[in-house]
């Protein structure tokens, strides 16, 4: 029968790599899935939802059953908890986020607009042409919030409920919406199993995120009563079902109003306002960070404990 540590060491192993280390920088195993899903969708793309269908089912089931047989084959607990520990820090991607946001904060204090557009893609796919420095600092806190529930507490607890495979499971559907789920003519029948299966799995990783906000909300020098408040407001209002909860609830946290005119993917959007007060200025990119950080650690704090008590749990 299997000891219960190796499941909850590893999680907690993979999220000390992740703050010591970042995202590797060479060889990383997400950039190796995209490759193949690349390859992949070169074979499979029809302007179909079937099509679609079988290629996230393909990509991301594939994923989850490699997880699956390498936890299975892993015998000793040494050998389990470091697997883990490396799905994990492969999964998450909390210091690369935070680094990013706050590079993004360095070259807007500098004045650096043209740096502060290049590297925008860093963090999220919309066009960063002629946005202004208000524009800029808007973005990057929507793209903390929105990544804190995708590369931080969504690997977190799928790895907490299901180990290696829910870990790399999670990340290979998230990778596919972010490769396919967008509305482009290409993309807008074949990307949409795949945009819906990123919905399903984001359900509860953004609600737990955005509860997590509104709890924390004192480490920023908000008040807990309105983050609530505002998510349980306006959360609903955004065109994402998981997006939206996650930046309502950071929009309340900071004091800030999020959302209106944005350009992706060669579509212009009027998002609807979420929260109060003014919309975010350079020096909210910190606060947005440093929440993210806490949010982060949280997730995982609870990732550990309840991976933990449900190995225990199984063993009975």
């Amino acid at each position: 029968m299997r000891s219960s540590w190796p499941s909850a060491a590893g999680l907690a192993g993979g999220i000390g790599l992740d703050a010591w280390l970042g995202d590797p920088r060479r060889g990383h195993p997400v950039a190796a899935f995209g490759t193949v899903a690349a390859r992949t969708e070169q074979v499979l793309h029809r302007d179909s939802r079937a099509a679609g269908a079988v290629y996230a089912a393909v990509l991301s089931g594939g994923t989850a059953l490699v997880g699956a047989l390498l936890s299975g084959r892993a015998r000793h607990p040494a050998v389990r908890a470091a697997l883990t520990a490396a799905a994990t820090w492969s999964a998450i991607g909390g210091t690369t986020l935070r680094r990013e946001a706050l590079a993004m904060h360095g070259l807007l204090e500098r004045g650096d607009l043209e740096g502060a557009r290049q590297r925008l893609p860093h963090l999220c796919g919309r066009d960063p042409a002629g946005l202004d420095e208000a524009a800029l600092a808007r973005a990057t806190v929507e793209s903390v919030a929105e990544n804190t529930s995708d590369a931080v507490v969504g690997p977190l607890l799928w790895g907490a409920v299901a180990g290696v495979p829910g870990l790399v499971g999670y990340r290979a559907v998230n990778t596919l919406d972010a490769m396919v789920g967008n509305r482009s003519a290409r993309y807008e029948r074949f990307g949409w199993a795949s945009a819906r299966l990123d919905d399903a799995a984001n359900l509860a990783p953004a609600r737990l995120t955005a509860a997590l906000a509104t709890v924390l909300a004192p480490v920023v020098g908000g008040r807990s009563e309105e983050a609530r408040r505002v998510w349980l407001r306006d959360g609903h209002r955004h065109p994402s079902p998981n997006a939206g909860p996650v930046e309502a609830a950071f929009a309340g946290a900071l004091g800030r109003t999020l959302g209106g005119r944005l350009s992706y993917a060669g579509r212009v959007e009027d998002r609807p306002l979420l929260g109060n007060g003014p919309a975010p200025s350079v020096q909210d990119i910190p606060r947005a960070a440093r929440l993210s950080t806490a949010v982060g650690l949280a997730a995982g704090v609870l990732a550990v404990g309840a991976r933990g008590l449900a190995v225990r749990r199984s063993r009975r």
